[in-house]
């Protein structure tokens, strides 16, 4: 009795453990290395850690988040979307502070005073 009880609670921390393919598991560590945001990448990382069987409170200490946030990516990595499921959806997260015009003129504006960062404002 007291095993089924103990193993009970051991499988507990396990039920959210997401099974992954070796090609998952390879776009995953790319999306590591490679993604397009800080958020995506540590997204890919709780995947990573909850496949290697860790409670989702190690995985939030491990990547400052809170174990119900770890647990929300989880199920949506395993809702059937895989990785894609990570990224942000369109229009989620803060707005551009320069469009592409501006940017150009910018960085046209700060490679013709470099050592003056207020001139450059100016311009």
């Amino acid at each position: 009795m007291l095993f089924h009880v103990i193993s009970f609670f051991v499988g507990m921390n396990r039920v959210n453990t997401p099974q992954l393919s070796d090609r998952d598991r390879l776009l995953l560590e790319k999306g590591i290395k490679k993604g397009e945001s800080h958020c995506f990448r540590t997204r890919c990382r709780v995947i990573l850690l909850k496949a290697e069987g860790r409670s989702s409170k190690d995985v939030g200490l491990i990547t400052d988040m809170s174990h119900i946030s770890v647990n929300h990516w989880v199920k949506r990595f395993k809702s059937g979307g895989g990785i894609s499921e990570l990224k942000n959806e369109p229009g989620q997260g803060r707005k551009a502070v320069l469009n592409a015009e501006d940017r150009e003129g910018l960085l046209e504006a700060v490679k013709q005073h470099r050592q003056r960062l207020q001139t450059a404002k100016a311009e």
